[in-house]
């Protein structure tokens, strides 16, 4: 029989961010344990994942979540079962890279929005006076050894402003560039986006600034995270973001609820034989563990119905 999914760009492997204990975490109105972060980063640790945003290290006052995250990395460096697993935290700031760096972080992420007004609530900051700061916390990384990347958020539309045009996110692309910054991330903070708006932005991204490594960052507010994710290495990207649970959402945009699980994001990719390293029995147990912690159901949907070959290794039972 013919293969008829040949056709479709998709990538051999997928490399997946798990952000769970920071932007999965952020807007949660209960403050997580310090000790239940670290259980929560193991576990997706042991499940194979091999980028973790583990916290950020902004105003406590602003965010309560992200108080310990000093202790977050601590915990990490004194883990030496994870020494082979990339941390990484965001910055906003000059003391945030500060405070980063003396905590060993090697991998810091810059943000700012594609939109001014959500820019304005989320840091109260024009374009302009951002990007002075970026340009120290630069030059402060290069001397001292730490890696940026850079997000883009309300990439695919603004809770404000409605939709943002893609010579905005062009603009904000050749500033961070201008700075050296060479892995950015497209976010859909407030999950705006659709499979060919992703298609399309995505596209002109890449032939724009083919030297830009790319990654993609869903929300499922509207359920059209996976779908975006489907445009998206079709598009040519094959790194994501994603959270145990689909926990998540942004203080600072109105509706903005959880980003894609990652549990079904890789059950998604298991179906369709593109790899990612992780083990999804094992993911599934560290969702559980989460779902407990935080006292409630997720969002997750293969949390709640399982994996497909659960239910038909169900069904030759009955038989």
């Amino acid at each position: 029989m013919a293969d008829y999914t040949a056709n479709m760009k998709l990538p051999a492997r997928v490399s997946i961010c798990e952000v769970v204990t920071r932007d999965g975490l952020q807007n949660e109105k209960e403050v997580m344990a310090t000790e239940r972060k670290n259980l929560l980063i193991q576990a997706v640790v042991a499940a194979g994942v091999k980028i973790v945003e583990a916290g950020s290290f902004v105003n406590p006052k602003a965010v309560p979540q992200m108080a310990d995250t000093e202790q977050v990395f601590a915990n990490i460096a004194s883990n030496s079962t994870q020494k082979d697993v990339e941390y990484r935290a965001l910055i906003l700031n000059k003391r945030g890279i500060e405070r980063a760096y003396e905590c060993g972080v090697k991998k810091a992420k810059l943000t700012l929005s594609a939109s001014q007004s959500h820019q304005k609530a989320n840091a109260n900051q024009s374009h302009d006076e951002i990007f002075a700061n970026f340009a120290a916390i630069a030059e402060f990384a290069k001397l001292n050894g730490v890696t940026l990347s850079g997000a883009i958020s309300t990439a695919f539309g603004c809770p404000f402003e409605g939709a943002v045009p893609v010579e905005a996110i062009i603009d904000i692309t050749k500033r961070y560039d201008e700075i050296g910054v060479g892995e950015l991330s497209l976010s859909d903070t407030t999950g705006m986006a659709d499979p060919a708006l992703v298609y399309r932005n995505v596209s002109i991204m890449k032939e724009r600034f083919p030297g830009i490594v790319w990654n993609l960052h869903f929300h499922n507010t509207r359920g059209m995270g996976l779908a975006n994710v489907l445009a998206g290495m079709q598009a040519g990207v094959s790194r994501f973001d994603a959270s145990l649970g689909g926990l998540g959402g942004c203080p600072f945009a109105p509706g903005a609820s959880g980003n894609i699980a990652t549990e079904d994001l890789v059950h998604m990719l298991d179906l369709m034989g593109i790899e990612t390293g992780i083990d999804l029995g094992k993911l599934l147990e560290a969702a559980k563990m989460l779902q407990g912690f935080v006292g409630r159901e997720l969002a997750s949907a293969v949390l709640k119905a399982g994996r497909n070959s659960d239910l038909h290794e169900r069904v030759l039972k009955l038989d």
